[in-house]
């Protein structure tokens, strides 16, 4: 289903509002200088967000040529504007960075940024992006179905529930590249992709980038990566958005001297770019500064993980002001786990940065684009009791 909606001061184009069905076709065309595309989330909440964000009685931005939302996992969704150059852009990178055009494995949200740039490669590249599920269990047939050179970008948590099946791993074997991104990869999770046979390139980017800018800590040729003194990352080159819908003063505050100065914190190691976590991480907790992100990496370096995801946020908390809260995405957590967790932590880490609570949790919350919902995460832990109180199982 598509709707149509005149903007009255977009140059008499159309944006189209559409639904995953008809976006392959509507995204050619606005790619080809036709009317812009605006993808729809399936979910109500999610479209109904989305609707209100595209504002579509209102004038449509010059130069448009797709409106994505944002993911919405750390607050309401944004509307990104991408020019058909920058996404043409970041298409013709990726391809040069991969060794050339190939069919796509579909496995993401295309109303998503990173699902619709797999459409946008596959299009630009004269190639077919196939449809998959996105817990990867028909791989092996949509694998059978490819030619030439293959490619599939996923999410951590997909590539984690897909190893243990044989079946699937084995196709993920036969990619030449499996793009890993929207959000970091745990060692022991690489370790095991590089053990299947699978060729993991992880990427850095977001909506406002055309996706990902940044392989395997090398960014994409034509993007310039610079860090302040504080390591917040600003980014620059022809994959930027142009703005936000509806949101110029937004757009003033993300776009200075015409590169995105956004809200994540690297370092250089090796000259390959480290994403540490966003500036907004640091917490402060009974009177003192704690990284939520480094917490994060060392309670990932934990063996007893064995793949699962983990999430590390500040709850609020009457006595501690902001309490650190670790959570496990495992339904069979134990009171000896989170003793073993907090042992392991307390080797590289100081008290006060110590999670108050290591939880279980059979599946954390996610958007669909397949993030952890921080923010639906931290309302629920706000509400189930006293942030010091110890508690373990299913939410």
């Amino acid at each position: 289903m598509q709707q149509e909606v005149r903007g009255p001061g977009s140059g008499g184009s159309r944006l189209r509002l559409v639904e995953a069905p008809d976006l392959p076709t509507a995204l050619a065309d606005a790619l080809a200088g036709g009317r812009p595309v605006a993808p729809l989330p399936p979910a109500p909440l999610e479209q109904q967000q989305a609707r209100e964000m595209l504002a579509a009685d209102q004038p449509l931005e010059e130069g448009v040529a797709v409106v994505v939302s944002t993911s919405g996992s750390t607050g309401r969704p944004k509307g990104v504007l991408l020019s058909a150059a920058a996404v043409v852009a970041s298409a013709r990178a990726t391809e040069e960075r991969l060794g050339g055009p190939g069919d796509w494995a579909l496995a993401l949200p295309p109303h998503y940024v990173a699902g619709l740039m797999v459409l946008a490669r596959a299009q630009l590249g004269g190639t077919r992006a196939h449809p998959a599920a996105g817990d990867l269990a028909d791989l092996p047939a949509v694998v059978a179905r490819m030619e030439g050179r293959r490619y599939l970008s996923v999410v951590p948590t997909q590539l984690a529930r897909a190893l243990p099946q044989p079946a699937v791993a084995g196709a993920l074997a036969g990619f030449d590249a499996v793009l890993v991104g929207g959000g970091p990869l745990p060692p022991a999770l690489a370790a095991a992709a590089g053990a299947a046979g699978v060729r993991v390139v992880t990427t850095y980017g977001m909506s406002e980038t055309c996706g990902g800018c940044v392989y395997d800590g090398v960014p994409l040729a034509g993007v310039d990566v610079a860090l302040a003194e504080d390591g917040r990352v600003s980014l620059g080159g022809p994959v930027l958005f142009a703005g936000y819908r509806g949101r110029p003063e937004l757009t003033a505050e993300a776009v200075v001297d015409g590169r995105l100065r956004t809200a994540d914190r690297a370092r250089w190691l090796d000259g390959r770019l480290v994403v540490l976590g966003r500036v907004d991480d640091v917490v402060v907790s009974g009177g003192l500064n704690v990284d939520l992100a480094e917490v994060e990496r060392r309670l990932r370096g934990w063996p007893g993980l064995a793949g699962s995801d983990v999430v590390v946020v500040g709850v609020p908390d009457p006595d501690w002001g902001t309490a650190v809260v670790a959570v496990v995405e495992r339904a069979d957590w134990s009171d000896a786990d989170t003793a073993a967790v907090r042992a392991h932590l307390r080797d590289d880490l100081p008290a006060y940065a110590t999670p108050r609570r290591v939880l279980g949790r059979g599946r954390l919350p996610r958007t669909s684009s397949g993030k952890i919902d921080r923010l639906r995460l931290v309302a629920g832990l706000s509400g189930s009791g006293h942030a010091g109180a110890p508690t373990t199982g299913d939410a």
